[in-house]
């Protein structure tokens, strides 16, 4: 099943399956137990992110030939940070060029595979990890690159964590209707041109080793959202380095979870104190 959270005409929030881009069927109940699917047709008037996540963890250096990009060795454990909830948009929302950033470009693009928990997980096993995913969707690591290297002390969370740095969506896909997570097409499209074209199969750690590794004396909770790293192609290795403008249109692809699309523009100065 395809699950999309969204506002109403009425500006209530609703959940929904078979979105066709007008309408798609309500649906009633707790997305973290069971759903009801009432039959009923309703107007989706605003798509919202298809949770609101408890927690971020991400994992960088993630695929083999992002770190051979890179010129970094292969890690021995997954690289984990965190990014702000706050910086949660929709399939549709803009993603903002920080006036922080407006001088030197740095804004950088990272098609990621989301997976979203639907239970408490604390010590799960690696065989028994992936019973604890509600589901998976298409996200965005947006990332400033001079802030994540020079700008947070050391620590990355600052220059990932910025307003509108965490796109995903525009659906939850249920785990029956992906099956095995580590074979899935992961794209990155900007202004057509195709930036990013990854296999998950490329991946370090699985998913399930991910889930297991970040539960270990950790309770992780219902609605944590887990980005799984990003394939090569990124802009910062690009020769010249490629960097989000205003005026771009990005879209993250992935295989079975249909395609997340942001524009970018620059960060609204009447919002600044």
């Amino acid at each position: 099943m395809q699950i999309i959270r969204f506002m109403t005409k009425e500006k209530k929030m609703a959940w929904g399956t078979g979105y066709d881009g007008h309408t798609a069927t309500l649906l009633r109940g707790d997305i973290f137990s069971k759903f009801l699917d009432t039959g009923q047709q309703i107007s989706v008037q605003t798509l919202l992110p298809p949770i609101q996540p408890a927690a971020i963890f991400c994992i960088g250096l993630n695929y083999r030939l992002h770190a051979q990009e890179t010129g970094m060795a292969l890690p021995e454990y997954p690289v984990v940070f965190m990014k702000n909830p706050g910086s949660v948009i929709a399939h549709g929302d803009a993603i903002e060029i920080p006036f922080s950033c407006a001088k030197i470009p740095e804004v950088d693009y990272e098609a990621e595979l989301g997976v979203i928990l639907k239970s408490p997980v604390k010590n799960v096993s690696e065989a028994r990890a992936l019973d604890h995913v509600l589901g998976y969707t298409c996200a965005n690591d947006v990332s400033a690159r001079r802030w994540q290297k020079n700008g947070g002390g050391g620590q990355w969370v600052k220059g990932k964590s910025f307003d509108t740095f965490c796109p995903f969506g525009p659906a939850l896909v249920t785990p029956d209707e992906v099956g095995d997570p580590q074979d899935l097409s992961v794209e990155c499209i900007l202004n057509g041109k195709t930036m990013q074209k990854g296999h998950t199969s490329d991946m370090i750690f699985s998913v399930a080793r991910i889930i297991a590794y970040l539960s270990q004396s950790a309770t992780l909770l219902p609605g944590t959202l887990i980005l799984t790293g990003t394939p090569s192609g990124v802009g910062f290795t690009r020769k010249p380095p490629v960097y989000l403008t205003p005026g771009d249109v990005m879209e993250t692809r992935i295989e079975k979870l249909g395609a997340l699309e942001n524009r970018v523009v620059s960060e609204n100065i009447e919002t600044l104190g």
